[in-house]
């Protein structure tokens, strides 16, 4: 089972979880391997190119399924083509997360001091929300930020926290810890409404950044040409597994709201989701890279 983000981040702790249910059920153990790098392509594409001996999976998100056309100029692979969907798997939220340290103590302060020194603030990324995000936010507010890329979250706020960068946006799974530690704080939560795992964190939208909406979603997939009967039975197994209450409230307290669909109905969802991100990523002022 590749995931396209490192070992720590939110997808790859999900992963785990996933993969110890469905080693149980199967009676034969499924591995979760990290294969970071290039926004997802080197995880996708690797899948992509895989038997379709139902031995192979792609536990991932909308960064590779639905961001990745419209903010990649060359594709190594092909979301809907090279792909043959079993579930949806949930849905998480993502804050704005700076240093515990850092004098920011709000968005409007962030704002305010890009707007003074265009170029000073910085934000960070490690997947597609991330950089979705911080470019919402600098279209919105017509200010001039310094993006920093990484291969996944965990690192990048490590060095939120270090003050190397401004802030992100982030999981709870992965700045959970460090807000219990005490070295991180939250300041939003980029949904249109808070979130009731953080409902002390006001919305982006009710900041005033009006319609700001960027929410993340996980999908399970396998290599195009999966015999049916494969791709039924996983999906069978994933629906009774995501209903159990222990796993749900596992996931609630990563921050996950655990759902499920049929193929057909994540298939149609990402091909949605590919046209829903070409808006975003356009409204946003992103250029492909």
């Amino acid at each position: 089972m590749l995931i396209p983000f490192a070992a720590g981040s939110a997808t790859d702790v999900y992963a785990r979880l996933v993969a110890k249910h469905l080693s149980d059920e199967f009676g034969q153990q499924f591995l979760v391997e990290p294969k970071p790098g290039a926004n997802g392509s080197i995880a996708a594409q690797q899948v992509a190119k895989s038997k379709p001996d139902g031995l192979t999976l792609f536990f991932t998100t909308n960064t590779t399924h639905a961001a990745n056309p419209s903010l990649m100029k060359q594709m190594t692979y092909d979301p809907v083509k090279d792909f043959e969907p079993v579930t949806k798997i949930g849905g998480i939220g993502f804050f704005m997360a700076v240093s515990a340290t850092s004098p920011y103590k709000s968005v409007p302060d962030i704002v305010a001091a890009a707007k003074a020194q265009p170029g000073k603030i910085s934000y960070a990324s490690g997947n597609s929300v991330g950089i979705l995000a911080g470019a919402t936010l600098q279209k919105m507010t017509g200010t001039d930020m310094t993006h920093v890329p990484y291969k996944s979250t965990p690192q990048a706020l490590v060095d939120v926290i270090g003050g190397q960068v401004t802030f992100l946006f982030v999981d709870l799974s992965v700045s959970r810890p460090h807000l219990q530690s005490g070295r991180a704080k939250l300041l939003a939560v980029a949904t249109l409404k808070r979130s009731p795992l953080a409902p002390d964190i006001p919305s982006m939208d009710e900041l005033g950044y009006k319609g700001f909406d960027i929410p993340a979603w996980f999908g399970l997939f396998a290599p195009a040409g999966t015999p049916r009967e494969v791709v039924t039975r996983l999906n069978a197994e994933m629906v009774k597994i995501m209903a159990r209450s222990e796993v749900k409230q596992q996931l609630a307290s990563m921050g996950i709201d655990a759902y499920t669909s049929t193929p057909e109905e994540l298939g149609d969802y990402v091909k949605s989701e590919i046209q829903k991100w070409a808006r975003l990523v356009k409204d946003a002022g992103i250029q492909p890279e």
